[in-house]
């Protein structure tokens, strides 16, 4: 059996919340300190922040901006298949990285402000770009930095938390993503019409609390003697889990692809869904988009702090994804049939208390059914796959949906509710944990 590797506390930087932790299992950790939890939320919102903002308004402005009204679709529909395809390279790659890497700053604060100026880069040939291809470039680029700052901030959560504590910190994680929706659009919004200011000023907020976590973490550092093997079968595993030997993790998988693709094709085409179910006047549908991701944010805020703390207290990871995952479905239904914007609304605050459990209880979930503890990071990455390949897929589904619809949003939001209730039975066949 190859030896484990070993991990020594990094020395520079002050602690945040106890020592550095050495047993990567989660049975043994200290727990964390409030600070901690603040300041990784705090972070965590700012990665979130510089990823969503483009999605939810600005690349979509931008893309309509050079192809007009008609071909907007296609043209975003090609920018985010390519850039996720990026991003689900990027994710674990990073990871695997993160994993080896050996530097007195740690392993992986230098990932962090590496993926943060990268992903800035790219966001800013995007704001500037002249034609499609460059944005294609740019959000490229954007996407396969970006997500090296995310797999390497996720994978603090097996690094750092123990595992009494997982559902209540992935549970404050989980209202991350609808507070970064919420800052997104209202500071998009707040700089409109200035097209560079709408994507950098999401950047610069974002980036502000990314590097103020990176410069107070007590980093895990890695022994250089202790870094494991490389070669190209080890590269190429980057990207790969036996499903076969780790089945639980494979079903987790594929309960989170499932989700997220239903979260894509409404979070992907929300804007062009309005627009076309009740006839929003473009200059409208910001405000619009604002107004839904507010009413779904605070209700996941709520449901995913609850959910963390109840699934920790309880014991169960699965009845409370199972659960989310039916009430996201009958969001999406509702949504469907809406006939009016206020049926909108209803729909997406229903889907914020199945989203909101959901992503906190499935993180607390994966962490516990991790099949390497010592290439966490790689790990989390390869199942990050499944938070980037639905976005890759959604626009080539959502097309024929559309074309075999004559343009039907209903029932695009239809194929997303089924979505959703296939990511609940895929959760049931896990079995190391309740």
């Amino acid at each position: 059996m190859p030896r484990q590797p070993t991990f020594r506390a990094g020395r520079a930087m002050p602690p945040m919340g106890g020592p550095a932790p050495v047993d990567l299992g989660g049975s043994t950790l200290p727990r964390v300190g409030w600070t901690f939890i603040v300041l990784y939320t705090l972070a965590f919102i700012g990665t979130c922040l510089v990823l969503i903002a483009p999605l939810l308004v600005t690349l979509a402005v931008k893309v309509e901006a050079l192809l007009g009204a008609r071909a907007a679709p296609g043209g975003l529909a090609l920018v985010t298949a390519v850039g996720a395809l990026v991003a689900m390279v990027g994710n674990p790659f990073f990871g695997r990285m993160s994993d080896r890497t050996t530097s007195r700053l740690g392993m992986r604060r230098p990932w962090m402000v590496v993926g943060l100026v990268g992903g800035t880069v790219g966001v800013l040939i995007v704001a500037i770009a002249p034609s499609i291809p460059i944005v294609l470039v740019g959000w490229c680029v954007a996407q396969l930095f970006f997500n090296a700052l995310l797999a390497v901030q996720i994978a603090v959560l097996p690094d750092q938390v123990p595992s009494a504590q997982r559902g209540v910190v992935s549970g404050v994680l989980g209202v991350c993503v609808p507070v970064a929706s919420v800052a997104g659009t209202f500071v998009v919004q707040l700089f409109a019409p200035n097209e560079l200011a709408m994507f950098l000023a999401p950047c610069a907020i974002g980036g502000f609390f990314i590097l103020l976590f990176a410069a107070v973490l007590k980093d895990r550092r890695l022994d250089p003697g202790e870094r494991p093997p490389w070669s190209i079968r080890e590269f190429f595993r980057t990207f790969y889990l036996d499903p076969r030997r780790n089945r639980d993790f494979a079903w987790a998988f594929t309960s989170r692809f499932l989700f997220v693709l239903a979260y894509a094709f409404l979070a992907t085409y929300q804007a062009y869904y309005l627009l076309s179910r009740f006839g929003t006047a473009p200059a409208a549908v910001a405000g619009q988009v604002f107004l839904g991701t507010l009413v779904q944010s605070a209700l996941v805020v709520v449901a995913s702090l609850l959910g963390g703390r109840i699934s920790d207290r309880s014991g169960r990871r699965k009845v409370f994804v199972l659960a989310a995952a039916i009430v996201y479905g009958v969001a999406l239904f509702v949504i469907a049939i809406a006939s009016d914007f206020d049926g909108f609304l209803v729909g997406m605050a229903i889907g914020g208390l199945g989203y909101g459990v959901y992503v906190a209880v499935d993180l607390a979930l994966v962490a516990d059914v991790l099949p390497d503890r010592s290439t966490a990071a790689k790990n989390l990455g390869v199942f990050n796959i499944a938070g980037a390949l639905p976005f890759s897929i959604a626009p080539g589904v959502a097309a024929v949906v559309l074309a075999l619809t004559n343009g039907n949003y209903a029932a695009l939001y239809g194929v997303a509710a089924a979505c959703a209730l296939l990511a609940a039975g895929a959760i049931l066949p896990v079995r190391r944990t309740r």
